[in-house]
């Protein structure tokens, strides 16, 4: 997104991303980002919670309007509910390895399945 961000700003179109993967967006480049130090996938705040996402909104808004230098980076003040989040996440464990193996298994089993059902 960062990349994309640059090349619409090489375009005369003004750019402000949002996220939380601070080290790959500074070393992208991006014109303008607003940092949350949240698990990926919650780039504008926690599920469901409409007045954080508006508040997030509204900081990039800004930070689109009010940016006085390149790569300027805004970091908000809003934290994860769960504060051991970071310990927890993408964490593999020999029973999270085993249970996603069986799972890819039986998808792989299903769509073979489908396909020996269509060359028939």
């Amino acid at each position: 997104m960062s990349l994309v961000a640059r090349r619409l700003e090489a375009n005369g179109i003004a750019t402000v991303v949002i996220g939380s993967a601070r080290d790959i967006v500074e070393y992208c480049g991006a014109p303008r980002f607003v940092f949350l130090d949240f698990p990926l996938g919650n780039p504008t705040g926690e599920p469901w919670k409409r007045d954080m996402q508006r508040d997030v909104v509204g900081i990039a808004l800004d930070t689109l309007e009010n940016a006085n230098e390149p790569m300027q980076t805004v970091e908000t003040d809003f934290v994860w509910p769960d504060p051991e989040w970071r310990g927890r996440y993408n964490r593999l464990t020999p029973e999270i390895r085993a249970r996603l193996k069986a799972e890819g298994g039986a998808r792989r089993d299903k769509q073979n399945a489908a396909k020996a059902l269509r060359q028939e």
